[in-house]
Parts: structure tokens; sequence; C-alpha cells
């Protein structure tokens, strides 16, 4: 499908997206969101209140975190910079199935890597609950998280966070908006978690659950004495059948405290464990891009 100045549109795309680290952690990618210094990637890209930035034209800052929602797996960065190459942001609304879409990001340390495809649907995956998704044929790979998804006049019509089924899925940008715009915050457990299947001779057999990658120090699940290895299976009366039941439960401004089921050692036998959440920080999946 040939595009009129596709090249103008993916050098755009391009100055747009930038780089970001964490300390100890590997990198991902961000958007300029608007040309005064704001920048939003996903949340489980970022660990603790400040990341380093690379701009495409390769000044270098450090970043805070001005809020974070894990359950949309978005975050908002500051640098102190100004006339940014922001993008246009379209509504997300609009967006129809067969529209040419374009991928920008840093996949593997290939900085401005560009892929295009098209747009296959528009709503929620099973795998992971009720929210909707930007769902395209353009190919992801570690490193892409954050980064932005554009229509064929480079407007950012989501920020892609994951892959799943092949498809790459893209938060909506109006539920960028929404976030930006000062929804409430989420409660912070502090982990990083995987999705995985109980291991054979465990006590829930074939079941789903959330192994605990990381466990951050001084977080709640720090305080509740998680470890890292350790199999989140719900919450007492509520079985996790994917990784956002856990971000919708951290969604909920009334749910403070949580009663978790969980594994550990030879996960022969369920374990319980209150869990008191803090402030806005967040979870990581291990499922994204």
């Amino acid at each position: 499908m040939a595009v009129t100045g596709f090249g103008e549109v993916a050098e755009v795309l391009r100055r747009a997206t930038v780089v970001v680290q964490t300390k100890n952690r590997g990198g991902g990618s961000g958007v300029i969101w608007s040309s005064d210094g704001s920048i939003v990637t996903n949340a489980h890209v970022i660990r603790g209140s400040h990341a380093h930035v690379q701009l495409w034209d390769s000044r270098e800052f450090q970043a805070t975190v001005a809020s974070r929602d894990a359950r949309r797996d978005l975050a908002h960065l500051r640098i102190e910079a100004s006339n940014l190459p922001a993008p246009a942001i379209a509504d997300s609304s609009q967006i129809r199935p067969g529209e040419l879409a374009i991928a920008v990001g840093n996949p593997l340390g290939f900085v401005g890597a560009l892929t295009t495809g098209v747009i296959h649907a528009i709503g929620p995956v099973r795998e992971t609950g009720a929210r909707h998704w930007v769902q395209a044929g353009v190919r992801l790979a570690p490193g892409n998280s954050g980064g932005p998804l554009a229509d064929a006049r480079g407007r950012v019509i989501g920020v892609n966070t994951m892959v799943a089924r092949g498809l790459a899925l893209a938060i909506p940008s109006n539920t960028v908006r929404d976030f930006l715009s000062g929804a409430a915050n989420t409660g912070w457990l502090g982990v990083a978690v995987r999705p995985v299947r109980i291991p054979r001779g465990a006590s829930r057999q074939g079941e789903f659950g959330l192994v605990l990658l990381e466990v951050e120090e001084g977080s709640p699940a720090t305080r509740a004495s998680l470890m890292p290895g350790d199999i989140l299976l719900g919450t007492e009366g509520r079985p996790f059948a994917s990784v956002y039941d856990l971000a919708e439960l951290l969604g909920n401004p009334d749910a403070r405290l949580l009663r978790f089921e969980f594994l550990r050692g030879d996960y022969r036998s369920i374990r319980r464990v209150t869990v008191r959440l803090g402030g806005d920080s967040g979870i990581g999946s291990g499922i994204a891009a």
C-alpha cells in the first residue's frame, strides 16, 4: 500500500520516540506526548521514581515519574526540556479495522526501528480480561514496549504494550488521555509477575497462577513476606485467570487490604497472606514486549 509522504511520516514518528532505561534493567521505549517534556511509556518499563531517557538527537535526560497506573500499564515521565517533536494524537474511537498501522520502538537494542501492518480489531482480548486494545498486525519485540502505534498520517493511536495471539496490542490513545487527565491512582504491590501454569505435583496442578519474578525492597509485598518464586493464585474466592485480574484489583481505590492465596516451596500447600497496599507504583508484567 503506497502512502503519500510515508518517509516524512516515519521520520516524525522516529523523532517522537525515545529510549527509556532504568537502573539495572533492560530498556524500553516511550513517546513524546507534548513538547514541554511530557513522555508516556508502559508502567512495566519503569521501576522506581526515576528513569533515563535518550532522545532521537542523542540528548540524554534524567526523567521523573509524574504518575503511574498499573491497571492501565501506563507511566507518565517528565524531563526538563522544551520544543520537543511531539506527534499529533488521534481519537482512538475513530479507528477502523483494515487501516494502516505503524509501530516505532527500540526492540532488542535497535533504536528507532519501524514496522508496519494493519489494524485487525479494537476491543478486548480473552487472555487480558475486559480491557480494550488496538490490535494490529505489526511485529513487536522486547524493547518496543511504550513506543507509539500510529496511523498512516503519523497520528498516535496507541501505546504498544505486548503481543497476544500473534497480534500487537496497544493501549488506545483515548485511554492514555484519560490517564494523563488525572484518573485515580492504583495501589502499589511492588512485584513483577509472569503468568504460569501450576507445575505437576502441586496442590492445584495445571491451574493458572502468577509467579513473582521480583519483589521490590520496602514494598507492600516485601512487608507481607512474599518472595520471588511464590505463585499467586488469587484472592480468597476469586482465582486469577490473567495478569490483569491482579492489575484490576490494584486499580480499585477501595481495595487497600487484599487477602492473597499463594504457593511456595514444593507448592503442595496453599498459603494465605494479607497485604496492605501502598501508594501509586504498580506491578510489572513479564508477558509484555
